[in-house]
């Protein structure tokens, strides 16, 4: 049985496979450093995650989900390996992208069942 989008998302993020995507402000946002999702995710050969290869159709698909791109500030993450995570990210000139869904909360797993394609 093949998982939905969310579900996906969500087992990436809980996974400690990829260094690419992790749950940030409190496992309320899912952040994303662009150019490494790029190569660790998009660009695997022979065992894709997501049925593309374009960070634009990835992008499409949060959006379709109900996800927003939350504009960031400078405020930086108050635990440590999120920090370490977006220092490192920021260091190597890299675009880390915040991604919130009211109903997609590390503290609420139940909710993934309300995210729904529009």
């Amino acid at each position: 049985l093949s998982l939905r989008f969310p579900q996906k998302l969500w087992k990436m993020l809980e996974s400690d496979q990829f260094r690419s995507i992790w749950w940030s402000d409190g496992g309320k946002c899912v952040a994303i450093n662009k150019d490494l999702f790029e190569v660790e995710v998009l660009g695997r050969e022979g065992q894709q995650v997501f049925h593309t290869q374009k960070i634009k159709s990835f992008m499409r698909q949060l959006n379709a989900y109900g996800f927003t791109k939350m504009q960031r500030d400078f405020q930086r993450s108050a635990s440590l390996p999120e920090f370490l995570s977006e220092e490192a990210a920021a260091s190597a000139h890299s675009q880390i992208l915040h991604y919130y869904n009211p109903s997609f909360n590390r503290e609420h797993p139940w909710l993934l069942e309300t995210c729904k394609r529009r």
